[in-house]
């Protein structure tokens, strides 16, 4: 399957058009979605009228320009459904389209529906009671991961070249490490969620939740991050694979790591230092991870109270106190980055996990036949979302089981296309070996 800004180019240039793109994206998903289950709601008429309007219109420098996509359920599309799994919320209907969404139809692309959640968004696997499962095309026994399940299915599956999504907990990154896929969380409030709330509220939250691409490679996923954010991004001058400043964290203090995942990690670190990077494996200038973990765990309890409740249970800080640590937490991290252009780390302690509907609060992982408190996996997701940093979920591998390993990127504040460039590197180092 072409990448977007390959269907763009190809639509422009006449070779095809965004009807046939259009009626290409939807056969797949008709002949391959049965049992994956990743593309839940289904506008395809709405996606062809739109794919005509293309055809019938210029073929302009719109960087979409006719190419298919999807968006995560939990965004709103003007007469789609939005109820992000909730049952009693499977009737609510989008009046208009949210603005990330506006922006992607600005640049042309078509959208031809939504793709799967977990109930309030709060899962790392996708199922729900309005839309079902969502199973990872690489094995379908194993979970596509969540929130963004179905986004980070369909792009595995070859359905579409482009998604978007969102992330509070690693709802971008885990699924698009599980599916072998690319996921960006961008700095926090550099892309508008309006249209991207809870069913029937206004979006009222702490500063944790973004929204974000997912794509098949690099170049869409650095494309779709700038149509859709507020402002310009800066971008980092070229550089060599030698030319990185890398710090590596295998493993958390309060989040075991499997073998598979721990030495993937590693192996980039090394890949990195072997080309000529500078790579730490420790630094001072690291904040207290297991405080920041902590706190972590105590807002996210306050963002998700409006649906299913955080695995830290309630908050026992007041918010302002927890405000002012995550304010601390982000000056550490800023003085790390002074010394270091990315950190790299485990998405996930895992590779994709079996299907398994205990509750959240008393699953647990099982690492090398170890079995540990699923929740405290959270730890890793939250290395960037806490200090409400950029970082990008790259492919790196595979485990023994075959299943897709991949590691996150994370950059300074607004840093957001060095934590993609520093991601490209790592997955040109090792996946070409």
């Amino acid at each position: 399957m072409k990448s977007a800004i390959a269907t763009a180019a190809a639509i422009r240039s006449g070779e095809t058009t965004a009807l046939a793109e259009c009626d290409a994206a939807i056969a797949r998903i008709e002949a391959g979605d049965g049992e994956i289950n990743a593309v839940v709601i289904r506008d395809f008429d709405r996606a062809r009228d739109a794919a005509r309007a293309v055809d019938a219109g210029p073929k302009d420098a719109r960087a979409l320009l006719g190419v298919p996509m999807t968006v995560k359920e939990s965004f709103d599309i003007a007469g789609l459904a939005t109820s992000w799994g909730f049952a009693e919320h499977a009737d609510h209907i989008a009046a208009e389209d949210a603005v990330a969404v506006q922006r992607l139809k600005a640049a042309g692309a078509v959208i031809l529906g939504k793709t799967n959640i977990p109930v309030g968004l709060a899962d790392l696997q996708t199922n729900n009671p309005n839309y079902g499962r969502t199973r990872n095309p690489h094995n379908l026994d194993r979970v596509s991961g969540g929130s963004s399940g179905g986004s980070a299915a369909a792009l595995a599956a070859g359905f579409v070249p482009l998604e978007f999504g969102s992330d509070i907990g690693g709802s971008i990154r885990v699924p698009a490490a599980f599916c072998g896929v690319w996921g960006h969380k961008p700095t926090f409030g550099m892309l508008d969620t309006d249209g991207h709330y809870f069913p029937r509220t206004q979006g009222a939250a702490p500063n944790l939740s973004v929204i974000g691409p997912l794509a098949r490679d690099a170049d869409d996923l650095a494309l779709a991050l700038d149509l859709v954010s507020d402002l310009p991004l800066p971008r980092p001058a070229p550089r060599g694979a030698g030319e990185w400043r890398i710090l590596v964290l295998a493993r958390h203090p309060l989040a075991k790591a499997s073998v598979a995942v721990a030495g993937a990690v590693e192996a980039v670190g090394t890949a990195f230092a072997t080309a000529g990077s500078k790579v730490d494996y420790h630094s001072e200038l690291l904040p207290d991870l297991v405080a920041q973990h902590e706190n972590y765990m105590r807002i996210l309890a306050v963002a998700m109270a409006r649906g299913a409740p955080s695995p830290g249970g309630p908050p026992s800080t007041p918010m302002i106190v927890l405000l002012d640590r995550q304010a601390a937490c982000r000056r550490a991290w800023r003085r790390l980055f002074r010394e270091y252009d990315a950190v790299i780390a485990p998405a996930w302690g895992t590779t994709a996990f079996p299907h398994d509907d205990t509750p959240l609060a008393d699953r647990t992982a099982m690492i090398d036949g170890e079995a540990t408190p699923f929740a405290a996996q959270i730890a890793y997701p939250g290395l960037a979302t806490f200090p409400l940093l950029p970082a990008t979920s790259v492919p790196v591998g595979v485990d023994p089981d075959g299943l897709p390993i991949g590691v996150q990127v994370i950059a300074d504040r607004y840093a957001d296309h060095t934590a993609i460039a520093v991601a490209r590197a790592a997955h040109d180092l090792v996946w070409s070996r």
